[in-house]
């Protein structure tokens, strides 16, 4: 097969991927938040599952699953409720956090630079809160199974994988870089005022993303 039925269409979605992906959203906000306090061997497997989810999610699209998601709108407008909940009410704790923060952003940072888990964090729950944004957000479905499976399905027969490894190498590239990325900001969040403006930001998304679901459709 000549390169250039590989290697541009893997390209193809590569680019694809990272234009959907490199958003503003409720799960970029958490793991920017994440990166900046948790410790390696916590931000791994989160990565991990944010990268695999999309994967699943592209991989069952391409394979025709973004079909029956548009014939099922009962079973969206459920999540779109549910996810609308629980947005509002993180960005609700997050508000709450942002006009308490005083002197605890320097211990955070300090506990995890030497290795710790970072203000407590359980891997446990970050996993939990990090599936709820990726699965609990409608729009994910539409942007992954039925955008990007659409638009795989667009290529020929012989690239059409070739396109899906390229969009969900997009992914793996995005949620590293942010997950091991955010740790440079660390001398910035030693100070106070910064978790108050980060939290103040992660209030605003969460709650817009939120009602802009709840009043969807």
């Amino acid at each position: 097969m000549p390169l250039s039925s590989t290697l541009l269409p893997a390209l193809l979605g590569l680019g694809t991927g990272l234009s959907l992906i490199v958003a503003i959203g409720a799960q970029n906000a958490y793991l920017l938040k994440l990166g900046v306090v948790a410790a390696r061997r916590i931000m791994l497997p989160i990565v991990l599952f944010c990268a695999l989810s999309d994967a699943v999610l592209i991989a069952a699209g391409t394979a025709g699953v973004g079909a029956v998601v548009q014939r099922a709108p009962d079973v969206l407008v459920v999540v779109r409720i549910v996810g609308a909940t629980f947005l509002i009410v993180y960005g609700l704790l997050a508000a709450r956090r942002a006009l308490k923060r005083s002197g605890e952003a320097m211990s955070e940072t300090t506990d995890a630079s030497a290795g710790g888990s970072g203000t407590g964090i359980r891997l446990g729950s970050a996993i939990a809160t990090v599936a709820f944004f990726t699965w609990l957000n409608p729009h994910a479905y539409l942007d992954t199974i039925v955008f990007l499976g659409s638009l795989a399905n667009q290529q020929a027969p012989a690239a059409r994988w070739w396109w899906v490894g390229g969009a969900v190498a997009a992914s793996f590239v995005w949620f590293f870089a942010l997950g091991f990325g955010a740790r440079l900001l660390r001398p910035l969040f030693s100070r106070p005022v910064a978790w108050r403006v980060l939290d103040g930001l992660i209030a605003v998304v969460m709650i817009a993303l939120g009602l802009r679901l709840a009043l969807a459709g």
